[in-house]
């Protein structure tokens, strides 16, 4: 459907280079757009991202930049432009995940979850809106979670929680900045998802409880993000400002 199509956009994806972002990523690419993937220097994936991409008949520029550093997204953005194309649609889902009561984490740790996957999360959708709003024009959707909007049972992460809590409203508060502007800011929160983390083995039996408290009996496969990715960074949703939607099988219906 035309409503979907991409086709003579450009995109940038954050995280590109496994997981979720990977499969929006690819799934951009077939339906139309080029894609500029983004993830930190060193990254394993960013050779299957590109073949993926590519076999869609599209052009991949690959990208190595810590979210954390505004220099460098600004660099990187200003490649994407330079050899893909004008900026029109961004997906940002750069983010780490990861444990520990709240009584034993250290700063450190606290710091480093904001600094990537919020701080670092704004700095990348100011870089990608610098080009956007000279233009008038464009979309961008950040990962959130659904833990951003619910606290998981028997999962310690305090940081994890806020920093997606975060995104959520920081989506919500760029929306309203720039909906006059012709920008819509959008997010996903997935449930439990079968990323690389959530599919290694000394996690197989979390992975049992995270299938049995889904409503649909299961947990994500990452290929399902790219449909509400597409959805969201397409002309389909041009009404559609400032909203999270939520993809997780129905868990916090429970």
């Amino acid at each position: 459907m035309t409503l979907f199509d991409l086709s003579g956009e450009t995109a940038i994806v954050t995280g590109a280079a496994s997981g979720i972002g990977q499969a929006i990523a690819i799934g951009l690419a077939e339906a139309g757009a080029n894609v500029a993937c983004l993830d930190r220097p060193g990254s394993d994936g960013f050779a299957a991202s590109s073949k993926g991409i590519e076999q869609h008949g599209r052009r991949c520029l690959v990208l190595e930049a810590d979210v954390r550093d505004a220099s460098a997204l600004a660099n990187a953005v200003a490649r994407v432009e330079a050899e893909l194309g004008p900026l029109s649609v961004a997906v940002n889902a750069a983010g780490i995940a990861n444990a520990t009561a709240a009584e034993d984490m250290s700063e450190e740790q606290w710091r480093t979850m904001l600094d990537i996957n919020l701080t670092g999360l704004f700095l990348t959708a100011q870089a990608e809106a610098r080009m956007m709003l000279p233009r008038g024009r464009g979309s961008i959707v950040n990962i959130a979670s659904m833990s951003g909007s619910i606290v998981n049972r028997g999962l310690l992460q305090a940081h994890y929680n806020t920093s997606k809590a975060g995104v959520i409203h920081l989506t919500r508060s760029l929306a309203m900045e720039w909906a006059e502007r012709g920008i819509r800011v959008n997010a996903i929160s997935p449930g439990y998802t079968l990323t690389p983390m959530n599919l290694r083995p000394e996690v197989a039996e979390q992975r049992r409880v995270f299938e049995e408290t889904t409503p649909m009996g299961r947990m994500a496969d990452v290929r399902e993000m790219v449909g509400p990715a597409i959805f969201l960074s397409s002309g389909a949703a041009s009404f559609v400002t400032g909203h999270d939607l939520i993809v997780d099988g129905g868990f916090v219906c429970w």
